[in-house]
């Protein structure tokens, strides 16, 4: 991408006018990533915001991508959403369910499936993550997700196979689980009584 090239070595001359372009191309992309990732938008704006601070860091530092400015910007919002998730508690007040103007009980529906799918998606290792949020959520090709992670091809199609099989296990346990948990486990009562 030659736009993409020019505007990468302007920014790493730390020239105003290409950071600014950078930001305003890239932010509201990196914003949606996150935002889809850890459902909180104070946290994504925080992701995005880290993210663009680590990025000129290291322009200042002289160790700024060369090429593949997009890939670059979201594997750090990646690491950050990674980093993220280690310390998230993963808990949301009632009051922010009432508050998305739904009403009350498809919010909390809502709500808990996408919570769901964002407790099954950090079961999966980062690089799964990465291709599955890549892939699904921003819709990048193969070839764009190859490079942000530095793999190839053929490794994104084998890590996006291995992902969604692990996430179709990961949601069919867990309703297995609310299914038995529903009905109750005659296994569970008879073992209670003995």
């Amino acid at each position: 991408m030659p736009e993409e090239h020019d505007l990468l070595q302007r920014a790493t001359q730390l020239e105003t006018k290409a950071l600014t372009e950078i930001y305003d191309t890239y932010s509201p992309g990196l914003y949606r990533y996150a935002m889809r990732l850890l459902g909180d938008a104070t946290v994504a704006e925080d992701c995005v915001a880290e993210t663009f601070t680590r990025f000129l860091d290291a322009l200042q530092k002289r160790r700024g991508p060369r090429d593949h400015l997009q890939a670059y910007l979201y594997r750090i919002a990646h690491n950050w959403v990674v980093d993220s998730y280690r310390k998230q508690k993963g808990d949301v007040e009632l009051d922010e369910i009432l508050a998305s103007g739904d009403h009350p009980e498809e919010a909390a529906a809502k709500h808990i499936r996408q919570t769901q799918l964002r407790k099954a998606i950090k079961k999966l290792t980062p690089d799964q993550q990465q291709v599955i949020a890549l892939k699904y959520l921003e819709g990048w090709n193969n070839e764009e997700i190859a490079h942000a992670l530095n793999k190839p091809v053929g490794a994104i199609k084998s890590i996006q196979h291995r992902a969604l099989n692990s996430l179709q296990r990961v949601l069919e346990e867990r309703v297995d689980h609310e299914e038995s948990k529903r009905i109750g486990n005659p296994a569970t009562e008879e073992f209670g009584r003995t």
